[in-house]
């Protein structure tokens, strides 16, 4: 029988249901037992001791809210009796420990990735388009309907167009003038080596202050720089406060040899709309020829980055999924790779032991810095990181700040923290990255991929169908109940954990495996095949 609660830390004074309890069982944890005084639904909190008003809620070994009235053994934590709050931190370091996981069966393995210039190397092979201010998201429009179909990209992605065709037939014949008029085959892709077109738009550039234009410029450029991206088509009007020149900059400090090409089209410069259209389309498609020219070749796994990344979370992420994750995540590190864990506000409560794993003093002092410095933007508009849980997620035990950030945190497993980034910078140190992202599911994906991660592991206990127009975003689910109900976004199930099938360490070897298919190009993740490409750029005033 699986156990039906978890104390996930010896000095925790709650336990995790890990299925329903009625009034009156008797759950055991450890060598003690417990008389449950209140129904607890699944993923939620049950008291350990009687809680007065005041008294401190330890979850993980630390301090995750507080309660508002008493509580008793055996009780439902609740929004109504809970609230958050989070133990304090200073930037001083303290020792912590690391056992690093055995990576040697990984050492040998390789995935096929496309090889760059500078060094990259991609899990993907794609060309984008872009603009550099929301003026041109009409033309980017264009291009993208004159490209994707005429290259073979895209009806492949809207299952529901062959939907459409067939409800026309039907009626064309009912009518007597046949089908044959209007079905036809879906073109072969022109640039079998190319994944695809990739068009981005934005309601940026302009407008704003000079820092959004700056960071918007810097985005771009990692998206530019990308392993996965062969090369951009650049859309300019020509008066924008993110101008050519600045995007220019932003190239040249991720890559001082600017060794992709970069083609840039201004709209005021060229006069009529036909000539920019055209003289981008030819260019393009030139471009194209010789991207094509790029193919798969063996890569060791040092050469993956992979954003952390979570969405629709539940009171199962910090003990399934995530875990999970920080597993991979160790392991990658042993090995030479890069990882990215970011969503600021869902680290809130845990930047102590953040700080603690930091390498130096410089780097925890820049990741409390940057914590320390949110907050206040936050707090200076009326709000606050104990804002950031969704209804969606209180609603599966998620049910303070506090409680969410210390199992988001999971995600970055236990190993040093080498590199603290702010957005929108890319990565460079190998191991485990902190960067700078609101906890936005999309907002923290766009950046992660802008700062150079070429696979994407999202766990969810909701369900999400978040995916990123340049690299593959590997969905994990907490709970097998999701992970069925909802098959057709979730790529793989850690629900084995919840129910004593599995382990944290099997899943990751099996998740690990997972991710190789998916960088060597022969398996698409469920966000690729339903063209879930979602782009939005941070603009850096307060989003949670």
């Amino acid at each position: 029988m699986p156990e039906s609660v978890l104390q996930l830390d010896s000095r925790d004074n709650v336990l995790v249901a890990l299925t329903p309890l009625e009034i009156g069982t008797v759950v055991h944890f450890g060598n003690a037992t417990c008389t449950v005084t209140q129904a607890i639904p699944p993923k939620h909190k049950l008291a350990l001791v009687d809680f007065k008003s005041g008294d401190l809620v330890l979850m993980y070994g630390m301090v995750v809210g507080e309660a508002t009235e008493p509580i008793p053994s055996g009780g439902l934590l609740s929004t109504r009796n809970i609230r958050h709050r989070a133990g304090n931190y200073s930037a001083t370091r303290q020792p912590a420990s690391f056992a690093a996981p055995d990576a040697t069966a990984w050492a040998a393995r390789t995935f096929k990735g496309f090889h760059r210039a500078d060094g990259q190397v991609g899990t993907r092979n794609y060309w984008l388009v872009l603009p550099l201010v929301f003026c041109e998201n009409r033309n980017v429009g264009r291009m993208k309907e004159a490209l994707e179909e005429e290259l073979g990209y895209g009806s492949a992605h809207n299952s529901y167009r062959q939907h459409v065709r067939k409800l026309v037939e039907r009626k064309t014949s009912s009518n007597g003038n046949g089908a044959a008029e209007i079905a036809h085959a879906n073109p072969e892709r022109v640039f079998p080596n190319i994944d695809g077109v990739r068009f981005l738009t934005h309601e940026g550039g302009c407008g704003g202050t000079r820092q959004d234009a700056q960071a918007l410029c810097g985005l771009l450029a990692g998206y530019i720089h990308h392993p996965n991206v062969a090369g951009a088509t650049v859309l300019s009007l020509g008066c924008q406060n993110a101008q050519s020149t600045m995007l220019l900059d932003e190239l040249r400090a991720r890559d001082p040899e600017m060794r992709k090409p970069v083609l840039i089209y201004d709209q005021q410069r060229s006069g009529r709309e036909t000539a920019l259209m055209t003289g981008a389309l030819d260019s393009t498609f030139d471009a194209l020829v010789e991207a094509n020219k790029a193919t798969r070749a063996p890569a060791p796994l040092s050469a993956l980055t992979v954003a952390l990344q979570c969405g629709g979370s539940d009171g199962f992420s910090g003990i399934s999924a995530n875990p999970t994750l920080g597993y991979v995540s160790d392991l990658l590190g042993v090995l030479g790779g890069k990882t990215i864990l970011s969503e600021f506000p869902e680290l809130h409560g845990v930047e102590q032991e953040l700080i603690n794993r930091c390498e130096t003093d410089e780097l925890a002092e820049r990741f409390s810095h940057l914590m320390q410095t949110y907050a206040a933007r936050a707090k200076a508009v009326h709000s606050g990181f104990d804002f950031n849980p969704s209804p969606g997620n209180i609603r599966d035990g998620l049910i303070t700040d506090a409680i969410k950030s210390a199992g988001a945190a999971r995600k970055g497993g236990a190993a040093p923290i080498r590199g603290v980034l702010d957005y929108p910078e890319y990565v460079a140190a190998k191991g485990l990255n902190l960067q700078c992202t609101p906890g936005n599911d999309v907002e923290s994906v766009t950046a992660q991929v802008g700062a150079g991660a070429n696979l994407v592991l999202f766990t969810t206990g909701l369900g999400t169908p978040t995916g990123n127009p340049v690299a593959p975003v590997v969905k994990v689910s907490t709970n097998s109940t999701l992970a069925e109900r909802m098959a057709d976004i979730i790529d793989f199930d850690a629900g084995g954990i919840i129910t004593g099938e599995s382990t944290i360490p099997a899943c990751a070897s099996s998740l690990l495996d997972l991710c190789i298919q998916v960088a060597n190009g022969e398996r698409l993740t469920k966000a690729e095949s339903l063209g879930q490409n979602d782009f939005i750029p941070w603009k850096r005033g307060v989003s949670l």
